[in-house]
């Protein structure tokens, strides 16, 4: 215990220095009282029984003005100058802001300057900073440390649990942040603008936001001349790892991603403390025309185009303090009513749009996927009913099943209960039987002369041979050499002589059927072609 008295005279532990450490590597400066209401929100209901707001003050802040003390001895903190109200200040060394660097997990060149000399002046522009981030966080006490308090302490503790919640944590706030138009993120150039909050609570549903702090001293123009710095910034564009160009804070920030043909730039809310000499419900209006090219939206299909746009936000630090980011306490330019800041930041018409069209998109797909359902039940139930071959059992296709179904009835050449293929094989099969028949009547009708006598002398064709036509000759081909080994046909050696007429008749039928040239190749003694038959 000795050791950490000589360490550390204050006694502070190391999640308290720790705690102080990460408020003013974000804050830059701060009170001993803003430090307590940001690390320790419970302290804030404890010594509620002090006879004074002061003595109640001086101890619910005595551990952090402890751990401050240490840091102090440490070179790690000092002292900031005092506040207008009396309160001292305290600020990081340039050891303490790499000391906090550490603990809030961010490279030192993101962690800004060490802002010492802010109070020479009484850096009211910082305390209005401070305050802009406790009402954007609304730190929540822990009801356990509270156990021992007395019960209007602990319902007032039971409130601020149960008030909306705020909006990140302390690691996701920075002050004082440069945004270079020229030159880099280390050594901005000129023409740029410094941010004096920059939110990144994506879990929270706010990405990202630049926030504007004014006491009420400048004028319409001023803060104009501001937003069009922003401006600029959010339209440089560099190089990124990939060696593609993208916007420079898109190198450092992420943010919603452009979708359906609108990118939209980051918000930028600016806060009132009216503590100046000047109106902001007269400097709003004026603001608003003096940067409509900054933010005005296109005409949509039911909603506005933001596409390259700034959404810009007013509220004030006192309705802010009452109602936190939560509460319709924030005007969006272009807009004639107060809105949370989710729904200022956000296109609400736009969303709604969309989840219609997502909707009704929907519900064409369930309806594409009924008819899809039905057109496949009714060709399950087509194909169940589709008849198949007899033969080989293939299933007709579609203009097989349509003829079957136009002709049901079996025919000459077509039978209905069979494939085309299977019913080609049957009608050459019939074919072959009926040519068979054929030829087996023309060999019995050729045969019926030799069993009987024969009507005419031997060498001599039946009667009534001569006047047969073409075809028939052509039919009895096969038989005509029985015809002539019986002795009908006998063969002539000399040719024979033909007139025209039959000439001209013997080249027709030879035209016709050339397997007939046979028949006149060599002429019997007996050719129906000579001119006196014989």
């Amino acid at each position: 215990m000795a050791g950490r008295r000589l360490t550390n005279p204050a006694g502070s532990s190391n999640d308290l220095r720790g705690d102080v450490l990460r408020v003013l590597g974000v804050l830059k400066v701060a009170t001993a009282d803003q430090i307590q209401r940001i690390a320790s929100p419970h302290l804030t209901y404890r010594h509620t029984t002090k006879a004074t707001a002061s003595e109640r003050k001086t101890a619910r802040t005595a551990s952090h003005a402890g751990a401050l003390s240490d840091l102090r001895k440490h070179g790690l903190a000092e002292n900031g100058g005092t506040t207008r109200a009396g309160e001292s200040l305290r600020n990081l060394t340039t050891k303490g802001l790499e000391a906090a660097s550490y603990e809030l997990g961010r490279p030192l060149t993101e962690m800004g300057s060490t802002a010492r000399g802010a109070g020479s002046s009484g850096a009211t522009h910082p305390m209005a900073v401070n305050e802009t981030v406790i009402a954007m966080l609304r730190p929540k006490p822990d009801l356990k440390l509270l156990t021992r308090e007395p019960a209007e302490a602990k319902a007032a503790a039971q409130a601020a649990v149960d008030a909306p919640a705020g909006v990140g944590t302390i690691a996701s706030y920075a002050t004082e942040v440069p945004l270079p138009a020229t030159g880099t993120w280390g050594a901005p150039g000129k023409g740029g603008a410094q941010a004096d909050i920059v939110l990144t609570a994506p879990q929270d549903g706010i990405p990202l936001v630049f926030i504007e702090v004014d006491n009420c001293h400048e004028t319409a123009e001023e803060i104009a001349a501001k937003l069009l710095k922003y401006s600029r910034f959010f339209k440089r564009q560099i190089k990124d790892t990939d060696g593609k160009d993208k916007p420079m804070w898109r190198t450092r920030w992420t943010a919603r991603v452009a979708e359906r043909g609108e990118a939209p730039h980051p918000p930028v809310l600016i806060v009132f403390n009216h503590i100046g000499a000047r109106d902001p419900n007269r400097t709003v209006p004026r603001l608003q025309e003096l940067t409509r090219p900054l933010w005005a939206g296109e005409p949509a299909d039911g909603f506005s185009s933001y596409d390259r746009k700034i959404p810009i936000i007013a509220t004030g630090l006192r309705n802010l303090r009452a109602h936190g980011p939560n509460g319709p306490v924030f005007l969006r330019f272009g807009r004639t009513h107060m809105q949370p800041l989710r729904d200022a930041i956000g296109n609400p018409r736009r969303d709604a749009v969309l989840a219609r069209r997502a909707e009704r998109m929907k519900e064409q797909q369930a309806y594409q996927e009924q008819l899809r359902r039905a057109a496949e039940q009714k060709r399950a139930e087509r194909e169940a009913a589709r008849p198949a071959c007899a033969g080989c059992g293939t299933k007709f296709d579609n203009d097989r099943w349509e003829n079957t179904r136009l002709s049901p009835t079996p025919g000459h050449r077509w039978d209905p209960t069979l494939c085309e293929p299977c019913e080609a094989k049957t009608v050459a099969a019939e074919d072959q039987a009926e040519r068979d028949r054929l030829e087996q009547e023309a060999a019995e009708t050729a045969e019926k002369p030799a069993a009987g006598a024969p009507a005419s002398a031997p060498g001599k064709p039946p009667d009534g041979w001569a006047s047969l036509p073409l075809r028939a000759w052509a039919s009895l081909r096969r038989p005509w050499a029985s015809l002539s080994q019986q002795g009908w046909l006998p063969q002539a050696d000399p040719p024979h002589r033909v007139s025209r007429h039959t000439a001209t008749w013997r080249d027709q039928a030879a035209s016709e059927d050339d397997g007939l040239s046979w028949l006149y190749a060599r002429p019997n003694s007996f050719c129906p072609w000579s001119e006196n038959g014989v």
